[in-house]
């Protein structure tokens, strides 16, 4: 019962009533379709039918993009791109930035990460631990109203305990490009050749790509994944849902943005 309910809910909410409404508008069209009239020739049965027809079917492709189901299938096959290794190596941990708030209160002052920089921070800290190497951030002031990454990271870092001088700061970076090439500037003015880095599964396909073209091969342990590998089918994962509208559009984002620097930048 409570599985029904929450499947029935997701239908009078966004974005579930707008299928319901683009579904219901579609068999509306069609079913007018044979009345005359108008002008440009809009209400001609034939043209009201393939108009029906096509709004229908992109309400269809609408509906599964927000399915969970959809989502778990298309993040999944981007997440396992990389596997982290059994045993990590390197000689530098580097973390890249993924968003952060500059005046919202945190326990040693001012300014938070965001969620998905956050989860790399806890996989990040780990391994600095583990292998005694330092951990170089990376992650510029991206906006005027958000919040300098890495060096928020840094005061949180300290935090934990990782001594100072094992923290190393790239502040400069708006984009995935740019944590790659002025990454590369800091490993070469420190002697660091075997870089782990640590960014969100989904980003790592792309971030990988990003310090190849710097002439770097890391090794990658993604972090931050947004679905399990295991993939078990229940229909409340047929149920349109924002969040999985969102990890589709990031599916989407991360594919076009890794063509565009495979062959464009």
């Amino acid at each position: 019962m409570v599985y029904l309910l929450k499947f029935g809910a997701s239908f009078i909410l966004p974005p579930g009533i707008f299928i319901v409404f683009l579904f219901f508008y579609s068999i509306h069209l069609w079913k007018h379709s044979a009345s005359g009239g108008g002008i440009y020739g809009w209400q001609r049965p034939t043209l009201r039918k393939k108009v029906a027809a096509m709004l229908m079917a992109f309400t269809i492709i609408f509906y599964l993009f927000c399915t969970p189901w959809m989502a778990e299938k298309a993040m999944g096959w981007l997440e396992g791109e990389y596997q982290p290794p059994k045993k990590a190596t390197g000689d530098v941990v580097i973390m890249l930035g993924g968003g952060a708030y500059a005046d919202t209160p945190d326990v040693s002052g001012q300014g938070t990460l965001c969620a998905a920089p956050s989860a790399r921070l806890l996989t990040a800290v780990r391994l600095q631990r583990q292998l005694d190497v330092p951990i170089l951030l990376s992650g510029g002031q991206v906006y005027e109203d958000t919040g300098a990454e890495a060096k928020i990271a840094k005061r949180i870092l300290m935090d934990l305990g990782v001594p100072e001088e094992k923290i190393l700061v790239e502040d400069q970076s708006l984009n995935t490009t740019q944590n790659a090439r002025y990454s590369a500037q800091i490993m070469q003015e420190k002697g660091l050749k075997n870089p782990v880095l640590v960014t969100s599964a989904f980003h790592m396909k792309r971030a990988m790509l990003n310090f190849q073209k710097q002439g770097y091969e890391p090794v990658p342990f993604p972090s931050d994944y947004r679905t399990g590998k295991k993939h078990v089918f229940h229909y409340v994962k047929l149920r349109p849902s924002v969040d999985a509208m969102y990890d589709n559009a990031v599916v989407l984002q991360e594919t076009l943005r890794t063509l565009v620097t495979r062959y464009f930048e």
